[in-house]
């Protein structure tokens, strides 16, 4: 094997590595927006969910094989995990706004409680 041919085989691999990271960081943020819209639909599933048949479909629109590299998967992969980070955020900013929106006057306990602090017991 000469040089340069060693040189283009450690490229293909290197290539073909980039290219496996790229792949399982695509998956990795499908199955968290697949996860998300899950928590979001009321009844659980999203078979049969718009937004679902959507995502699955730009997906496999960006989906690139060893032989092609585009810029627009890169870029589809950078919208997903925004979409991604969005959907997530609006999950746990509704269960904050659940737990410690105002319900009006609340006792010394649950106040504590709510904090993370002990309030001293009195002996009787």
């Amino acid at each position: 094997m000469t040089f340069y041919a060693a040189v283009r085989t450690k490229q293909l691999l290197l290539s073909n590595l980039c290219l496996a990271i790229i792949i399982m960081a695509a998956t990795k943020t499908l199955r968290g927006l697949l996860q998300e819209l899950r928590a979001a639909s009321p009844n659980g599933c999203i078979k049969h969910s718009l937004a679902s048949r959507y995502i699955l479909g730009q997906y496999k629109k960006f989906q690139t094989t060893d032989q092609q590299l585009c810029k627009a998967r890169d870029e589809a992969l950078s919208l997903g995990q925004t979409y991604l980070t969005y959907l997530s955020s609006i999950r746990k900013y509704n269960e904050l706004y659940k737990e410690f929106h105002g319900r009006g006057e609340r006792t010394v306990r649950e106040t504590a409680d709510m904090v993370g602090f002990k309030l001293p017991t009195d002996p009787k």
